[in-house]
């Protein structure tokens, strides 16, 4: 059993072999251990529904076996990994997305068939529910990302562009949705100037803790948990990321050391949103730290 003296690859695969799911144990092989991505993808398809949605808890905080479209949205982000966003899976994803789609061609958070099964009481459901960015926008990214072209993102990205060009007041959740969608639609042009506005909106608000030793001193977004933060690295997984451009050199150090050292005696990172059943929690803490796994290696970090 690895020490917490160990690197923090060897740590965290502790962690995942301990407390993970079949399908992030899966991920980690294949990240970080030059796994195969098939069985990443069989993992998955035990969360698909016959409608091209997924659900069963895939996204740990909505449980119950009706499809979600933020359930499908985490499908997407595993394909995304494995290179495997292509194809007849994909179709049927973008069939699924078209038909529980809003009038104005987009997403809602939650459909009101989860009603009857246990879902984050953080998560709003109602009869008729709004399109929103937060369940929209990191859905449309990836599919440009990944030069998928089907006829329902033609007026999701009309509505994805609406809502970014909107936001005045927002929080650190709709703010990595927007840069998600930002980070892989066409315009580079446009999504450029948008990104630049974000910045300025993320700094003006204090939406990103710039001095993690003064993290106190940030606020925290109404109805988010006590110490619910987000930093730099939340906003810009990745070097390439147009959010890297928000901040300095020196913030985005502080906060990549900030994560790092987040990593807990287990080997694991800990979850900093709300905590509503003890299953979920459990569930949620194996995706934090691939997460944060994944942007401490796209940034160099060393894991060991």
């Amino acid at each position: 059993m690895a020490g917490t003296g160990a690197h923090p690859l060897v740590r965290a695969e502790q962690f995942i072999w301990l407390t993970a799911r079949v399908l992030e144990q899966r991920r980690f092989a294949h990240r970080f251990l030059d796994g195969d991505p098939d069985p990443v993808e069989t993992a998955l398809t035990a969360y698909r529904n016959e409608d091209g949605g997924y659900a069963h808890a895939l996204e740990p905080d909505l449980r119950g076996p009706v499809s979600q479209p933020l359930h499908t949205a985490h499908a997407l982000s595993v394909l995304d990994s494995i290179d495997r966003c292509e194809g007849l899976r994909v179709e049927r994803i973008c069939r699924y997305l078209s038909d529980v789609s809003t009038k104005e061609g987009a997403l809602p958070a939650l459909l009101p068939l989860q009603r009857g099964y246990p879902a984050a009481p953080f998560v709003p459901l109602v009869d008729d529910p709004p399109a929103e960015l937060l369940a929209t926008g990191p859905i449309v990214g990836l599919l440009h990302r990944n030069e998928v072209w089907h006829a329902w993102l033609f007026r999701a990205t009309d509505f994805c562009w609406s809502a970014v060009d909107a936001l005045e007041q927002s929080h650190p959740y709709e703010i990595e949705a927007a840069i998600a969608f930002l980070d892989g639609v066409p315009d580079r042009t446009r999504a450029e100037r948008a990104a630049d506005r974000l910045g300025r909106l993320v700094r003006g608000q204090r939406l990103a803790v710039l001095d993690p030793a003064r993290r106190a001193d940030y606020p925290v977004a109404p109805g988010y948990a006590p110490g619910e933060h987000h930093f730099p690295h939340d906003y810009a997984r990745t070097p390439g990321s147009l959010a890297r451009r928000w901040f300095t050199d020196e913030e985005l150090e502080r906060s990549l050391d900030h994560l790092a050292a987040e990593q807990q005696e287990d080997g694991g990172w800990p979850v900093n949103w709300r905590q509503w059943a003890p299953g979920t929690a459990l569930e949620g803490r194996p995706l934090v730290t691939l997460r944060a796994l994944e942007t401490l290696r796209s940034y160099g970090r060393p894991l060991g």
